[in-house]
């Protein structure tokens, strides 16, 4: 079951890699390189970067503010303002993003290939996953969304398994340029004494004592499913071992402790 899951999520992420391409314009901001040409006027051809202070020289008509504007809005302000200084009749400006620095969100984690991404407009997790190569196999259920706004941070943790189980895509949080997603590494547990195969595994969602038995390759010839133990730290930190049932829930880095059959 937990299998198919994974399988909807890669879907998910597939179906919104193919959707990247038809997010708004996006809007220019600092550091951005802009090739700018004018149809017919092949010497008003400029490749510029935006400064800072969201502006750029222009031949004719000097500095113009294209920072917090599409890419569109910018071609009809240089148009307009080649048109209304009588430099140009008829202006076609047509404007190319060959960088795209301004508008950035870092993908880190367990993701295919984490780095920082150019996103054009509004994104949502699914998509901006998609465009990092989707998540690896060491990848939990969740990814947070940490975004930075006036000196301020939020955080907000993002449930992709939950998402994909209830098909509610409305959870699908929108990333904006800045933020930072973070995709951890999968929770686990240990399972030790006599088992088949002793070791950390991946703790799945809703995981059993009787699972987690599974897991590890069932009993060996010595073991006993009497006096199964987990050693759990508590609140305080303080490991605790625990008598548990089959159907008993793992936590997160549980130590499940499988007897020695006296008989």
């Amino acid at each position: 079951m937990i299998k198919k899951y994974r399988l909807a999520i890669m879907a998910l992420l597939l179906a919104a890699w193919m959707s990247l391409g038809l997010a708004a314009d996006v809007q220019l901001g600092a550091g951005d390189v802009l090739k700018i040409t004018v149809y017919d006027h092949p010497d008003l051809s400029l490749e510029t970067r935006v400064s800072e202070a969201g502006s750029i020289s222009y031949p004719l008509i000097g500095q113009v503010t294209v920072g917090g504007i599409s890419s569109a809005a910018a071609e009809k302000k240089i148009a307009g303002l080649l048109e209304g200084g009588k430099f140009i009749r008829n202006a076609q400006v047509n404007i190319i993003v060959t960088v795209m620095q301004s508008q950035q969100v870092s993908i880190l984690g367990q993701v295919n290939r984490p780095g920082r991404y150019p996103i054009e407009g509004r994104r949502s997790i699914l998509e901006i996953l998609a465009l990092a190569g989707g998540v690896n196999s060491e990848a939990g259920d969740t990814a947070t969304l940490v975004r930075n706004r006036n000196g301020n941070s939020k955080k907000e943790v993002i449930d992709i398994l939950g998402m994909v189980q209830s098909g509610d895509l409305a959870l699908n949080a929108e990333v904006l340029a800045g933020d930072i997603v973070y995709v951890a590494r999968a929770q686990k547990f240990y399972i030790y004494g006599q088992v088949q195969r002793p070791g950390m595994y991946r703790l799945e969602r809703g995981m059993t004592v009787l699972q987690a038995l599974s897991v590890g390759g069932g009993l060996n010839a010595r073991g006993t499913e009497r006096g199964i133990r987990i050693k759990r730290s508590d609140l305080s930190g303080v490991m605790q071992e625990i008598p548990v049932k089959h159907d008993d829930l793992i936590h997160t880095d549980d130590v499940v402790y499988i007897q020695e059959s006296l008989f």
